[in-house]
């Protein structure tokens, strides 16, 4: 049990999936949905390991720099997130591929 509340905004889910469905797209006749669903599940439960697995870190973007969000990583997504007493609140997901200004 985490010692954090953690409060995911649905744009996160949204990059999440919408990242993923276009590489189903764009790989169909490779990339099976169970591989997909597979990456989502671990993309997701990411989300969960912020303040509590994954380091914090100084953002990248500037778009997130300037709004004063702290970042972790995976080794595939990035997250931006506040942190406020015990509240973790995610406010956005980048895939690495992505990740520039």
């Amino acid at each position: 049990m985490s010692k954090y509340n953690y409060l995911v905004l649905p744009q996160c889910y949204e990059a999440i999936f919408t990242f993923y469905y276009h590489v189903a797209l764009k790989y169909r006749h490779t990339y099976s949905e169970d591989l997909m669903q597979q990456n989502i599940d671990d993309a997701v439960d990411a989300f969960y390991r912020i303040e509590n697995g994954l380091l914090r870190r100084d953002p990248i973007l500037s778009r997130w720099q300037k709004k004063g969000y702290f970042m972790a990583n995976t080794d595939k997504w990035y997250y931006a997130y506040t942190f406020d007493g015990d509240t973790v609140t995610v406010v956005d997901a980048c895939h690495a591929q992505n990740m520039r200004d």
